[in-house]
């Protein structure tokens, strides 16, 4: 005769009174792996809700640390997983901003020109990228990478492809933006000092303007009068 073992699934044949069993079908290799799968699923949610980790050190715990989603990744040519933790520790640079530039210092240009008033994002992957309030034809989209040199102290390296709106054939050469910025405490608002070199495509210097600038943060709350 034949029957199926439960709750195992298998399927077995023997005579009436129990001898000689066979065992005809096994477990399907497939649900023993996600047997495995899910144990080791269970095992990650929880090291998740009692792990803290800090820039992705477990070594040195951070209390303001919060635990984000995890992710699976499997490693090449094998069945293995491995578990990744992340924080939101976000530098409090990062964020979109307002930032004016006015000269200060220059030869040739008053002190309390507004040089530019742009748009600017400071990206948790250490680049930036500002929508100058330069006219569009002598280009108003350029990109810089920041890194912070202290506590609340950061430096911007940043550079443009000019235009001159005479000429459309050829760009006039690279710009260079350069700033260092003080963050104020309340993480919404920074000063500093900046300073802007034109090149033309061989590299003379065409012009050297110098000045302060002042940030102030943009959030989903701002409203298009504070921005005016």
């Amino acid at each position: 005769m034949a029957y199926v073992k439960y709750p195992q699934g298998e399927l077995w044949r023997s005579r009436e009174d129990g001898s000689e069993s066979l065992q005809l079908t096994y477990r399907p290799l497939f649900a023993q792996k996600m047997t495995a799968v899910l144990s080791m699923f269970l095992l990650g949610a929880f090291l998740a809700a009692t792990a803290v980790a800090q820039c992705g050190n477990a070594s040195q715990p951070k209390q303001s640390a919060q635990l984000h989603h995890q992710a699976w990744q499997l490693r090449d040519g094998s069945d293995g997983a491995k578990l990744i933790l992340a924080t939101d520790s976000l530098d409090p640079i990062v964020g979109m901003w307002q930032v004016k530039f006015v000269a200060e210092g220059n030869a040739n240009i008053p002190d309390g020109t507004v040089i530019d008033n742009a748009f600017v994002q400071w990206h948790a992957d250490g680049t930036e990228i500002m929508n100058s309030s330069r006219p569009p034809d002598t280009q108003s989209f350029c990109l810089g990478v920041w890194e912070k040199v202290s506590p609340g102290i950061y430096q911007l390296n940043h550079f443009a492809i000019s235009w001159d709106q005479s000429n459309t054939t050829a760009p006039l050469g690279p710009a260079n933006i350069r700033e260092r910025i003080t963050l104020a405490s309340s993480g919404n608002s920074f000063e500093g000092r900046f300073t802007i070199d034109q090149y033309d495509s061989a590299g003379n210097n065409l012009a050297h303007i110098v000045g302060r600038l002042a940030g102030h943060r943009i959030d989903v709350n701002t409203r298009i009068h504070q921005v005016l």
